[in-house]
């Protein structure tokens, strides 16, 4: 007699894929409601749990049941205990991506609805459902755009990886962090380079509190924040600009505008750092995929190839030098100013 796991029939197998959007509402309510932050000191009694985080014991345990095989929680004696994975939708971990659940679930599930008109049209399919452009729709309320820039933070870290320490910034006395949303990026380059002054750049609503970020982390004396729009203002002036996950977010007439806008704000001899997925060639499964579908359902954005890199910074006068991949999936394209 065998114990080996047969195979799902195609029917069962294509319905387990259909509940996607279930597993992600249950780590929805993981993030939620604290769940995994509630473990992080040791296994704990359902009971006990639900009573510590205000929920229902009974659905609270079907839900870490159900995700239980999935990794993200394991059962013990008497309870249940968080995994490393499950530790990602706590507070503390240095990888940990709770904000960009909870944002996802809060600004994507329902406009991601959306995805059929964008099949049909190549339109983003927020924009259908929403009324309006996804980031306008988000900019209007506080507390979204507050949980945007967490999740970016949070998320940007997931996926760098290792990149920052095996990555060396191109020679200069100045950073220009565009579209560098709270700051958390800059406030680490200039920790990690106290040579630099830097700029961080976005939007008045999302940039609001990068002077506190860079202030907590020490750095405020070496940072300046500039709020503006890079479709319509000018960008500042550096030596070395830095766009994290920026340019993936928008079509590529709307990237070319944003790179001539910096090749024109540059000084001579400047380096644009690209943190951003290089999107293999090839069937193999890769999570850049994804990101490529929510970049099509939700902004009308892409993630791109190599070649589809080189070519849209050739046509912004900028050459790719290097592309030096990280521990994540995201990768640092270094180019220069022709």
């Amino acid at each position: 007699m065998t114990d080996e796991v047969q195979p799902l029939p195609a029917a069962l197998q294509m319905q387990h894929l259909l509940t996607g959007f279930e597993v992600s509402q249950a780590l929805y309510v993981v993030a939620e409601l604290g769940v995994a932050t509630a473990l992080l000191d040791g296994p704990r009694s359902i009971e006990s749990l639900a009573a510590d985080i205000h929920a229902d014991s009974d659905a609270l345990g079907r839900i870490i049941r159900f995700l239980t095989p999935l990794g993200v929680f394991r059962s013990v004696e008497g309870g249940v205990e968080v995994t490393d994975l499950g530790r990602t939708l706590a507070d503390g971990p240095a990888d940990s991506v709770r904000g960009l659940a909870r944002y996802w679930m809060e600004t994507h599930y329902g406009p991601f609805s959306g995805l059929l008109h964008a099949a049909r049209t190549g339109e983003p399919g927020a924009k259908k459902v929403l009324g309006k452009p996804f980031f306008d729709w988000v900019g209007e309320s506080p507390r979204l755009t507050a949980l945007q820039n967490s999740a970016m933070a949070g998320g940007g870290r997931a996926l760098r990886g290792n990149l920052l320490d095996v990555y060396q910034l191109p020679h200069g006395r100045t950073i220009a962090d565009i579209g560098g949303a709270d700051g958390t990026l800059l406030a680490e380059l200039l920790t990690r380079f106290p040579e630099l002054q830097g700029t961080v750049f976005d939007l008045p609503g999302v940039v609001s509190k990068a002077a506190d970020v860079l202030a907590e982390a020490g750095v405020a004396d070496r940072a300046t924040v500039v709020a503006g729009d890079f479709f319509i203002d000018t960008v500042p002036t550096a030596d070395i600009y830095v766009m994290s996950v920026v340019l993936h977010d928008w079509d590529d007439a709307s990237a070319l505008t944003i790179l001539r806008s910096v090749a024109k704000a540059a000084a001579a001899g400047a380096r644009l750092v690209l943190v951003e997925t290089v999107l293999p060639e090839g069937d193999g499964p890769h999570y850049t995929k994804m990101l490529d579908v929510t970049m099509l359902a939700m902004l009308g954005g892409r993630e791109r190839t190599e070649k589809q890199w080189r070519r849209l910074l050739a046509e912004a006068g900028f050459v790719i030098d290097r592309i030096v991949p990280g521990s994540g999936i995201a990768s640092a394209i270094e180019a220069t100013l022709a």
